[in-house]
């Protein structure tokens, strides 16, 4: 089936109320070209310069996810362009991507990453780091005026096991709805992003309003 197809036919069983990011990285111009013309225009990279150079070439209404782990030294390669940088596990990198942001006269939209899956491998902040962050975010004196934390993101333990998938993606919905209760609750707390092409229909069920689709739109890898 051609990427095309295969884009229309997961789009067709998303909700409304759920952004597709289609991951594109290690994937050459005309594969994102071929689902750019099928209408897809949210694609999520996991490598700072290969992101830089597809923004280069391809049109320029296209929204770019950061979807990797972020070094603070290549933060400065996409702060002039990149629209959702989903996987921000520290305060100094929150920092880094603010002053970035600033020279660069923009405000960049970011997403938690919080730590949810039973494996050493993966990257994220404990429920304890994310209140330290949003208390100095929300602090009065905070001098952060160019990122905008716009939610949570979290990546499932790479399993069969459903029901531990189900168990991890219910947790970070459980910590997203806490959020909206806090007294010094962020603005537009709106997205959580959960769940990709084995897990993204669970994850939708546990409610996740955003999805990182790879393999299942352009193939394996």
């Amino acid at each position: 089936m051609s990427i095309a197809k295969n884009l229309l036919k997961i789009k067709s069983t998303l909700p409304s109320t759920v952004t597709l990011v289609a991951v594109s990285k290690t994937k050459p111009i005309p594969d994102l070209m071929e689902a750019y013309v099928a209408g897809q225009r949210i694609f999520g990279e996991n490598k700072i310069q290969e992101m830089a150079e597809k923004w280069e070439a391809m049109p320029k209404d296209i929204e770019w996810h950061m979807i990797g782990h972020v070094q603070t030294n290549k933060v400065k390669f996409m702060a002039p362009f990149v629209s959702l940088i989903h996987g921000v596990d520290s305060l100094k990198l929150l920092e880094e991507i603010n002053k970035q942001a600033k020279k660069n006269n923009r405000i960049i939209d970011c997403l938690l990453q919080i730590y949810i899956a039973e494996e050493e491998t993966k990257f994220g902040l404990d429920e304890d780091e994310l209140d330290e962050i949003l208390h100095f975010v929300q602090n009065d004196k905070n001098e952060m005026k160019n990122i905008r934390i716009v939610g949570l993101m979290g990546m499932a333990t790479f399993t069969d096991n459903q029901n531990q998938i189900k168990k991890e993606f219910t947790h970070l919905k459980s910590i997203f709805d806490k959020l909206q209760f806090r007294k010094d609750a962020i603005n537009r707390v709106s997205t959580i992003s959960m769940g990709m092409s084995g897990d993204y229909q669970l994850a939708i069920e546990c409610g996740s309003t955003m999805v990182r689709i790879g393999s299942s739109i352009f193939g394996g890898r």
